[in-house]
């Protein structure tokens, strides 16, 4: 038998699940800065499998502007570069010797805007998840009071706790928003 206080839990824990891949969604999202997370998404072939580039090289940042790849076997480097190159994140790497350095680019003031557009478009879908486990917990809730296993009390009760949690989850979800976007815009 579940409780109120289970389903306002797992709704909570599933929020919390929501925000952690919002933030993870956030570091692909290109700003003015370097940073390592942004070759996440960016796959080598390796032996006839592809793989994430962290599994074949060491990615680390040089300075605020330049992301470097240090790949950990002789072969890999070109295979590295001509991935970089060729995904969809408009990076131009270039070797040197082992290290593959990746400058940014600096942004034009029109793909900081399409930038902070699509920060806000994932905002708004990381809210509508939280709003649809806000109505799945609430609906857990309502069913329970229907089985009698609790009172209408403990349902008022229960669905205001749910929405506090929720209300937390989405001012959480503005401020990482918000932040990204300064981030963005910052020149």
């Amino acid at each position: 038998m579940t409780t109120t206080a289970e389903i306002k839990k797992s709704a909570e824990a599933k929020m919390d699940q929501s925000i952690a891949a919002f933030q993870h969604n956030l570091t692909k999202i290109r700003t003015g800065r370097a940073n390592p997370g942004l070759l996440d998404t960016v796959h080598v072939d390796y032996y006839g499998s592809s793989v994430p580039i962290s599994q074949v090289a060491n990615v680390s940042l040089l300075d605020a502007r330049t992301i470097s790849v240090q790949p950990w076997e002789k072969g890999m480097g070109a295979k590295i570069e001509k991935a970089i190159r060729e995904s969809d994140l408009g990076l131009n790497p270039a070797s040197m010797g082992d290290l593959i350095r990746v400058p940014m680019p600096p942004m034009s003031e029109e793909r900081r805007k399409e930038m902070t557009k699509l920060v806000r478009q994932e905002g708004e879908s990381a809210k509508i998840a939280i709003r649809n486990l806000r109505r799945d917990a609430n609906e857990a809730v309502k069913k329970l009071v229907k089985d009698k296993l609790a009172s209408e009390d403990e349902q008022k009760r229960a669905e205001g706790e749910i929405q506090k949690v929720t209300d937390r989850h989405v001012i959480a979800i503005d401020q990482m928003v918000a932040s990204k976007e300064q981030e963005i815009l910052a020149v």
